[in-house]
């Protein structure tokens, strides 16, 4: 048994959460500076971490392992399980030749290559969030990015960028679901206050991607599809999560945004666009979406009130085995617990869309089968990358770091609503999930507010608006990119190309949730 305890250092808050940020420390300097691929730099924070648990918190040293196993298989399932059958029917859309019509019918809709990638990275991506998210719509993205012709690089930056204000409502509104679980706060309350802070980054981010792909020349370029893109998916995201259905937000928003920019090119087109290719065939176009299509069936109809109830009857929850762990005020800590949903989970799903895609674009049998061993072959250092940040995650979770990190930086008393969004995107870079940084944080941004004097439904919110924005730095998603263009071992190239976008956005989304705690726009608070 192991009581977390929050200032082991010398007694000191401060001086703990110094120790408590050396993993971080760590894995970041070995990623951005020693450019260390990240399989192997999320294995040496893996070990910093421990020793930190073991030697300055005073975790047993089988606690302490125990937690490292409880997360690398929460890394595998279900966050790799989800990439890796998504992956799948990826890969199978690419042996069957459906991948290039795929990517020939997105071409028709512009030809010009700029307007294609925010298209596909965010409004696509988007989709792809909104459905499965954990990694999905990076891994998928991005090689139809580097398809396109942008270099690997570029591919992963797009797409890593991209997958920002959509996240929050990603999984169906996993991170929302959990965060109301945590929180004690209403899902509705919490995906409309969601909803008054995600959609100001979407109105930026399809200009970054253009100008990240073509600098200032570009922007202005494309300017009306930016804006179109950008403005359509913040007003319906605001829109759908206020007054429509919080799960359903970012479906909506994505084809709302796709459909808007559509419309534009057919009355607009921007200087220097190129010739549209010759059109495939009505039904090969038809069954190159179709995998999608069955996605979003599969998805839905798992949402449904007597099939969730059947699928979720097999769900196993447990304790995982010798981890014994209690919060400094001497409850059990939830982390403990390990939920094996095999039959609702995400990943499963896909899978079941997998092999429903076989037959119904012509895959044969032996061909999927090939593939879907392929994909862990392609995935196997980002695989062991993720399995070992995760384990990173819960070390630091449980033996009380990560508590240690956002109790210092709750103390600052009424100026929290300013750094509340960096716990939630502290807690994503380090897991790679929003949903995991709200299940972090969550309670302790209600608490911290009520001690600063905040609403504690704004500092939850900003948990997961923050959050979204440690999602294109976090290890497991460079992994991901990496390793989907051939780039594994230079994660740290990538790390470099995004880290200025996340500072940027996050701090616009610091002054943007400071200012709805004071009369200037708390008007926005629910």
């Amino acid at each position: 048994m192991y009581r977390q305890i929050l200032d082991p250092l010398l007694g000191s808050l401060g001086w703990s959460a110094l120790a408590a940020s050396l993993p971080l420390l760590v894995l970041f300097a070995l990623l951005g500076i020693v450019r260390m691929t990240a399989w192997k730099a999320s294995l040496i924070a893996l070990v910093v971490s421990v020793l930190v648990a073991v030697l300055v918190y005073p975790m047993p040293v089988d606690q302490a392992l125990l937690s490292a196993t409880l997360g690398a298989a929460f890394g595998f399932f279900p966050i790799l399980w989800i990439v890796i059958n998504a992956i799948w029917i990826h890969n199978m859309t690419v042996a069957s030749g459906h991948f290039d019509v795929l990517q020939r019918s997105f071409s028709r809709i512009s030809g010009d290559r700029r307007i294609q990638a925010v298209i596909i990275a965010f409004c696509f991506g988007a989709l792809l969030e909104a459905l499965a998210g954990f990694g999905t719509p990076v891994a998928i993205t991005t090689v139809m990015l580097l398809a396109l012709g942008f270099s690997p690089v570029t591919s992963a930056v797009v797409s890593l960028v991209s997958n920002t204000a959509p996240v929050a409502f990603g999984a169906l509104a996993a991170p929302l679901v959990t965060l109301a679980s945590v929180s004690g706060l209403p899902l509705g309350q919490l995906g409309a206050m969601t909803g008054r802070q995600t959609p100001v980054l979407a109105l930026f981010v399809p200009l970054v991607l253009v100008g990240i792909i073509d600098g200032f020349r570009g922007v202005r370029q494309t300017l009306p599809a930016t804006l179109v893109c950008g403005l359509s998916f913040a007003a319906v995201q605001f829109a759908a999560a206020n007054f429509v259905s919080v799960p359903l937000t970012d479906i909506i928003a994505a084809l709302a945004s796709a459909g808007a920019t559509v419309v534009l090119l057919r009355v607009w087109t921007p200087p220097g666009t190129s010739t549209l290719p010759e059109p495939d065939e009505r039904g090969e176009v038809f069954r190159a979406y179709l995998p999608y299509l069955i996605i979003i069936v599969v998805f839905v109809v798992a949402q449904l009130g007597p099939v969730a109830g059947v699928l979720d009857k097999v769900t196993l929850k447990f304790h995982w085995p010798g981890l014994h762990v209690l919060d400094p005020a001497g409850k059990p800590v939830s982390l403990v617990e390990f939920n094996f949903n095999w039959l609702t989970n995400a990943g499963t799903l896909l899978l079941i869309a997998g092999l429903l895609t076989i037959p119904a674009i012509g895959v044969p049998p032996r061909v999927a089968a090939a593939r879907y061993g392929g994909t862990y072959v392609q995935l196997k250092w980002p695989i062991v990358t993720v399995m070992s940040v995760l384990a990173i995650a819960y070390v630091m979770n449980t033996s009380g770091q990560t508590a240690t990190l956002g109790t210092w930086m709750a103390a600052i008393g009424g100026l929290f609503a300013l750094v509340s969004p960096v716990l939630g995107w502290l807690g994503t870079a380090v897991t790679g999930s929003d949903t995991s940084s709200n299940s972090l944080f969550g309670a302790l941004q209600v608490t911290a507010a009520h001690r600063a004097g905040i609403d504690p439904l704004l500092a939850a919110a900003a948990n997961g608006s923050g959050g979204v924005l440690g999602k294109m730095i976090s290890p497991q998603n460079l992994a991901i990119a990496a390793g989907a263009v051939g780039m594994t071992g230079r994660e740290g190239d990538i790390f470099r190309r995004v880290l200025p976008w996340s500072l940027a956005f996050l701090f616009l989304m610091c002054v943007l949730v400071y200012l709805q705690s004071l009369p200037v726009l708390g008007w926005m608070v629910v």
